[in-house]
């Protein structure tokens, strides 16, 4: 088939959760279907001869990714306007014509919208085009991260005003992603919770499970290639992503404020490493404690997990499924991890990871983990035999295919 795919981000390098879903769905579609890509590109990314995307697409076309939008201007859309802050976030008239354009020129079989900051794309088009199926690739059910930041938020006084964007978001997402995927002709979500949410707002709807995956070749057990980050610490509790991201911001803190401390009552030469790019200022403080690594923006993570002595998940906000816990299960690692954390992964407890969701549990499961090295082992092998047999991309584009 002929597919034409909208990506808010050029999707290589991938390396964080939208650019990963985008790069290894295309590079699996590839192979049996002609792809091309229509992208926003930052002017420092680069689209070299070489690069992986000019083997996987037929025709690539990048448009210059608006400038982010100022707080202020934030704070009164998202008072006065009646769409939600992410169908606002990507706003382009360059983009809105080629997109148009391309589609009244070309005869795709599907055009397929990835992610809600690009579905005011998708509504756009479809008022213009010769009929095409319309496929909306919804990376979170955005609604319900609102709902559980808002939640979250409202237990401390002191992130009151958090809350109060978050509950005016959850109303806005909830109206909007409705008419998205009323609008289109079939959704994707990243998970049975997920789909479920979906349904709840869409009862007329069939969402589709497409799950997140890992590319299991790449990411495999390999302590040969782990960094030594220190010579003081020789436990080192790795969590990776994009830092930036209100989920992992909040998960970030809790654990240091929280967790930390317990750890290291009995483990003192613990150390919390935080692996991430776009570090937010909330995070500043935590570099100036011992116990503390933030490594900034990395070229690879696999050598960080590699070193992890636990990974951790302490994510108590947000919805999708975690590509950093597909990727520490597929390098075999101990993991803990909030119930929340491996939402939507087929894991157990006690067999592929250990779930604890307060404070005192989650470092109790870490200290258990940390010392207890045939557990570490167990958890490790049944983690990324679990992640060879379900969550390789080369599993996951055929359900894609199949929606189609």
């Amino acid at each position: 088939m002929k597919i034409l795919i909208l990506t808010p981000q050029l999707p290589y390098p991938p390396m964080q959760g939208t650019t990963l879903r985008n790069f290894y769905l295309l590079r699996e579609l590839a192979k049996r279907h002609d792809i091309s890509l229509l992208t926003f590109a930052q002017p420092d990314d680069d689209l070299s001869g070489d690069s992986p995307l000019r083997a996987f697409c037929r025709s690539i076309k990048t448009i210059p990714a608006p400038p982010s939008r100022r707080v202020m201007q934030r704070a009164f859309t998202s008072l006065a306007s009646p769409l939600p802050d992410m169908a606002l976030r990507l706003p382009s008239r360059q983009m809105l014509c080629a997109a148009r354009e391309w589609t009244a020129r070309e005869r795709f079989d599907v055009l397929q919208i990835e992610g809600i900051e690009m579905a005011t794309y998708g509504l756009a088009v479809m008022h213009s085009r010769v009929r095409t199926r319309m496929i909306f690739d919804d990376h979170n059910a955005e609604y319900v991260l609102q709902r559980s930041a808002f939640q979250s938020d409202m237990r401390q006084p002191t992130r009151w005003h958090s809350a109060l964007y978050s509950f005016v978001q959850w109303q806005k997402l909830l109206r909007y992603e409705r008419r998205v995927i009323r609008a289109h002709d079939a959704t994707a979500a990243v998970s049975d919770v997920d789909a479920r949410a979906l349904n709840q707002i869409v009862p007329t709807q069939k969402i589709f499970v497409v799950p997140n995956g890992v590319d299991t070749k790449e990411y495999a057990p390999s302590d040969g290639a782990s960094v030594k980050l220190s010579s003081r610490h020789s436990c080192d509790l790795v969590f990776t992503g994009k830092m930036d991201y209100r989920p992992n911001i909040d998960a970030a803190l809790w654990f240091a404020d929280e967790i930390l401390p317990r750890v290291r009552e009995q483990l003192p030469d613990a150390r919390f490493v935080i692996v991430g790019q776009s570090l937010h200022a909330r995070l500043q403080s935590l570099a100036r404690r011992d116990a503390v690594m933030l490594t900034g923006r990395v070229d690879d993570v696999k050598p960080y997990i590699a070193r992890a002595c636990v990974y951790v998940a302490p994510l108590r906000m947000g919805g999708g499924t975690r590509l950093k816990v597909l990727q520490a299960m597929a390098m075999a690692k101990p993991i803990v991890s909030t119930t929340l954390g491996c939402d939507g992964i087929a894991v157990q407890h006690g067999r592929e990871v250990l779930l604890a969701d307060t404070s005192t549990a989650f470092a109790d499961a870490v200290i258990r983990l940390a010392r207890d090295a045939s557990l570490q082992h167990e958890l490790g092998a049944n983690a990324r035999a679990l992640a060879v047999t379900r969550y390789d991309w080369s599993l996951i584009a055929p359900l894609m295919e199949a929606l189609y």
